[in-house]
Parts: structure tokens; sequence; C-alpha cells
């Protein structure tokens, strides 16, 4: 298997298991419970257990895009470019995932939308800078030109 492959693979399932772990301990904290495996199970009417299967799927898949896609293209440290793309999957979680699961925009139908919101937000960014952190510049070449112009 190429090795950028497998940094990938590996990098999305880290960072999605850090996602759901902090989701799964969230309710500790004064947050609502987020268990996205039994949200997808029942959206997608599969048993639970296939529902995570499908969460971690979905994580490894956004790691590609992450990979191919934004990896070289976002600026900063690998932790911040992470960061930074674990924003675009958190929106459209907010505006696209959440109306499809009844939910509605930014989570304005459940009891406490600002904190789903907020660690819905939590979770992706912690999704991200794993994911970036892992993935690290992504293969990035950078090309040196001497200054005097003389190599």
């Amino acid at each position: 298997m190429n090795r950028k492959f497998g940094r990938v693979i590996w990098a999305g399932l880290v960072a999605t298991a850090a996602m759901t772990t902090l989701m799964l301990v969230s309710p500790m904290m004064g947050m609502p419970k987020m268990a996205i495996g039994e949200m997808l199970a029942s959206f997608m009417n599969i048993p639970v257990a296939l529902g995570w299967v499908a969460h971690f799927m979905i994580g490894t898949i956004l790691g590609f895009v992450y990979a191919f896609l934004f990896a070289e293209r976002l600026p900063g440290s690998s932790a911040t470019r992470g960061a930074l793309y674990g924003l675009i999957p958190w929106l459209l979680a907010q505006m696209m995932v959440n109306p499809m699961m009844g939910a509605g925009f930014f989570a304005i139908n459940t009891p406490a939308p600002l904190m789903m919101v907020m660690g819905s937000l939590m979770g992706h960014l912690v999704y991200g800078v794993v994911l970036g952190g892992i993935y690290g510049k992504g293969g990035r070449v950078t090309a040196s030109v001497p200054v005097s112009g003389i190599a």
C-alpha cells in the first residue's frame, strides 16, 4: 500500500477516535449526549454497530479529502491546517447533516442548540488537529531558491 494512503487511513481513524472519545465523554462535562454512531444508525435504519462503522468510514473519507485537497493549500503548521480543515466538516454538519437528521439548521430543533453546536465544533476541531498532526504536511514539496540566484 502506498505510504501516503496508509498515513491518510491511520490519521483519519485516529482523528475520528479522538473526536468520538471527546463526544462520548462530553456529557460528563455538562454537554449534551452526542453519540454519532447511534444517530447514524437511527437515521440509516441499521444496527448501532454499523452506525459506528459508518462514522469511522466517514472520518477516514474526510481524511482523504483533507490529504488530497487541503493539506498543501492551508496555511500554518500541520495542526493549524488540520484545525482549519475541521471547520469545513463542522459547517457541513451544521448546515446539511443536522437538518437531514431532524436536528435542524445549527441544531435549532434540539433541547440545547448552542451546546450541541459548540460540542460539535470542539469535536471537529479535535478531529482536525489530530488529523493534521498525524498526516503532517501531506508530502508537500518546497523548492528553495537561492537569494543570490546562484546555486
